[in-house]
Parts: C-alpha cells; structure tokens; sequence
C-alpha cells in the first residue's frame, strides 16, 4: 500500500468517528494562536511611535501573516485529501450554512490579510525581504519600478483592505467562540470536543482514570 493511502487510512480513522485527524487539530489550534496574536501584536504596533521598534514589530508582524498564508494554504490541501469530519454541526439547517460561510470566510481573510500586508512591505522603500517562519526569504513583491507617487497608492489601497480584513477577522473570531461555547454547552453536541487533542489514557496510571476526549 502506498504511502499515502496510508496516511489517509490513519487520518479517516478519526473523521469517521466524528473527530479530527491529529494534524487537522494541529493546524487548527496553531493558526488559532497565530492568529490571536496577530491581532494583538497589531494593535500594539499602531499604538508604537514611528521608529526602529515600529518597524521591527511591522516587520515580524508581515512575517507571521506570510507564515498564516502557508499554514491555511497546507490546511486547504489537508482537507482535499482528508475531508473534514460530519458531526453534529452539520446537521441540516442555518447553523450548519452559516458555519460553511465562516468557513471561507476565514479562509478569505487568510488570504487578504497576509497579502495585503506584503503589498504594504513591499511599498515600502527601500524594502528587505521578508522570512517565512524566519527561515525562507520571500522576495517583495515588484513594486521598487514604479514611481513615488503609484508606490503610495499601492500602499493606500493595501492598507485599506488591510484594514477592512482586520475588522472582518476581529467580528469572526469572537462569533466563531461564541458559537463553540454555544455548542458544547448549550446543545451539548460533539462539534467541540471532535477539534481538541486528544490525551489518551495512560494505563500505568494506580487507577487509569485520566480523560480521552470520547468519540463515536
């Protein structure tokens, strides 16, 4: 059997019972953290007078939106190969509509905002290029030929759809917990506990009572 099919026999393990897969989990909670600090770090940094520091918290600031971009890029594929589970969210009905459009309308934002954010780097001059998880530099994007005054357009339109993304993004989050926290505790379904990581048991435990999230 090849590689793959392996894979995704190990990961179908887990959405057929309604949970999912481990790196599913993985990509979920690490663009979750990323994003809540992207959120902050942006704020914070508007509040920064113009200077080294600014410009180093833009610059570590355009950096993560990049590596957001790649995480929700790999997320996409993951979820061609590996369809994300059916649970009780998927019931029919405006629920389960309305947390499809927040699906991708994440998935947009994490588009728009990442690329906006290059657009803005790289209007600026003279530009540096910006690393991929710190690691991989990325080229700016070829805006150094035009002139002055297009380059502060770039950056005008750039940053109002930055802007725009942001307060989309700063609405969605808080609708996406208030919706979890509605469904684990109001409906009592098993929408939540399908996204947390699983701890399994450790059975040289004295009594073997430690939690695993239940499934099926």
């Amino acid at each position: 059997m090849r590689l793959h099919d392996l894979i995704r026999r190990w990961a179908v393990s887990y959405t057929e019972h309604g949970k999912y897969s481990p790196v599913g989990v993985w990509f979920h909670w690490i663009m979750a953290g990323l994003v809540l600090f992207q959120l902050g770090s942006g704020w914070m940094m508007s509040r920064y007078p113009v200077g080294a520091s600014k410009l180093a918290t833009y610059e570590l600031h355009s950096e993560l939106g990049l590596t957001i971009l790649f995480f929700a890029i790999l997320r996409f594929a993951w979820r061609l190969f590996v369809p994300d589970p059916v649970n009780d969210a998927d019931a029919p009905g405006w629920q389960s509509t309305a947390a499809h459009i927040t699906q991708y309308l994440f998935y947009g934002l994490f588009a728009l905002l990442p690329l906006s954010g290059w657009a803005m780097w790289s209007a600026i001059q003279p530009v540096q290029p910006l690393r991929l998880a710190g690691l991989v530099a990325i080229p700016p994007m070829p805006f150094h030929t035009l002139s002055p005054a297009w380059q502060y357009q770039v950056l005008d339109w750039a940053e109002s759809l930055h802007v725009l993304g942001v307060i989309g993004l700063a609405l969605l989050v808080p609708l996406h917990v208030i919706a979890a926290l509605k469904h684990h505790f109001w409906d009592r379904d098993d929408t939540v506990r399908g996204i947390l990581p699983e701890i399994r048991d450790d059975e040289t435990a004295p009594d073997h009572t430690q939690y695993t999230p239940r499934v099926g």
